[in-house]
């Protein structure tokens, strides 16, 4: 697998991420049989798709990359889908997240 095809996984894995955590949400405590086991499938190909983006990055940097762009993606849909809006501290401490993510993968492989 080639190194851009890992990151093509780490988006998918991103993705699959932001739909689990979107749908813990409208399954209402695993309460919705729906919802539940849509999230109970997308968090297992999501950790499945994490799998193969290990094979090239090491476990750290991915582990980061997708932590921080999955906690990014989900703020964005919380905004859209549950007008839940980040305050002026929240949203510092995502531009951090941010600068954190581009600094593992642009400055943590020298």
């Amino acid at each position: 697998m080639s190194l851009a095809s890992s990151y093509l996984f780490l988006g998918i894995a991103v993705f699959l991420g932001v739909t689990s955590n979107s749908f813990a949400k409208s399954a209402e405590g695993f309460t919705l049989l729906v919802p539940s086991i849509i999230t109970a499938i997308t968090i297992v190909l999501c950790m499945y798709a994490l799998s193969l983006v290990m094979k090239n990055i090491p476990m750290g940097i991915t582990y980061a990359s997708f932590a921080g762009l999955t906690i990014i993606a989900t703020v964005i849909v919380g905004v859209i889908k549950y007008n839940q809006v980040p305050n002026l501290y929240s949203i510092v401490g995502l531009i951090f997240i941010v600068i954190g993510v581009l600094m593992v993968n642009l400055l943590g492989k020298q």
